[in-house]
């Protein structure tokens, strides 16, 4: 009987450690090198996700919770499934985490997160998290390179989402801004209100890990297929520790000549 894509992908995940594979540029790959980790194994998770019924909210603004919910879900279980595979070959960690995006349809969404399983060379699991699951970053191997020098460790890619209604405005304001320059107040108000959730969601999952802060923050507002007055703020980023008081050297200023 012929095996399943699954079951050839669980076979082939038990094996790894014979053969490393990973998406790191020849540069990362031997920078890494002097981390003291190893790549291990090309890792990803993906989730295909339907979206439910979300009632509209016409003229009062506020969050979507049913597509927040959504998008928050959809996204993490990309991120649990390629922690899963990181288990699964025995890694301490991933780096360069990269999570993509793509819309079916209005009501149905894909998300992959891919990266570069690693172990630590002595054997210990003390570049992991506190709990001893294995680290997620979306840092590159310089990056990664440069926090370990200076006494920090990764623990967890971070994400915070808010999809959000703008207040549809009246009629009578409408008309009295033709032929005005003038501010949208209740776009301002929205985008204010949707990063504040936003980023408090991202600030609670680094507290959750054990984390003393998140480096690498980026932001993300985007309308999606949800309709005009729909916006989505998307903050990510990876929360770190410190785990000793070391300095490293800073690296040589190299001026570029010609």
């Amino acid at each position: 009987m012929t095996e399943g894509p699954d079951q050839i992908a669980q076979t082939r995940l038990a094996e790894s450690g014979k053969f490393f594979t990973s998406d790191l540029s020849v540069a990362e790959f031997t920078l890494l090198e002097h981390t003291g980790f190893d790549a291990i194994e090309l890792v990803m998770g993906v989730s295909v996700y339907h979206v439910g019924f979300q009632p509209g909210r016409g003229m009062q603004p506020g969050e979507y919770q049913v597509l927040s919910q959504a998008m928050y879900t959809a996204r993490m279980n990309a991120i649990n499934r390629l922690i899963a595979e990181t288990v699964k070959v025995g890694g301490d960690g991933v780096i360069g985490v990269k999570l993509g995006y793509r819309a079916h349809s209005a009501d149905a969404l894909e998300f992959t997160a891919i990266g570069t399983a690693v172990r630590h060379r002595d054997g210990t699991a003390s570049h992991r998290q506190p709990s001893g699951a294995p680290f997620t970053s979306h840092l590159d191997a310089k990056e990664l390179y440069q926090l370990l020098n200076v006494g920090w460790c990764p623990v967890s890619f971070v994400l915070g989402t808010c999809v959000y209604h703008i207040a549809v405005q009246g009629v009578m304001q409408t008309m009295r801004q033709v032929g005005q320059n003038i501010e949208l107040a209740q776009w301002t108000q929205g985008f204010y209100d949707a990063r504040e959730i936003a980023m408090t969601r991202l600030q609670a999952e680094g507290e959750r890990d054990g984390a003393h802060g998140v480096v690498g923050v980026t932001v993300t507002t985007s309308e999606w297929v949800w309709g005009g007055h729909t916006l989505e703020f998307y903050v990510s980023g990876t929360s770190v520790r410190r785990v000793s008081d070391q300095r490293g050297q800073l690296p040589p200023l190299v001026v570029p000549v010609g």
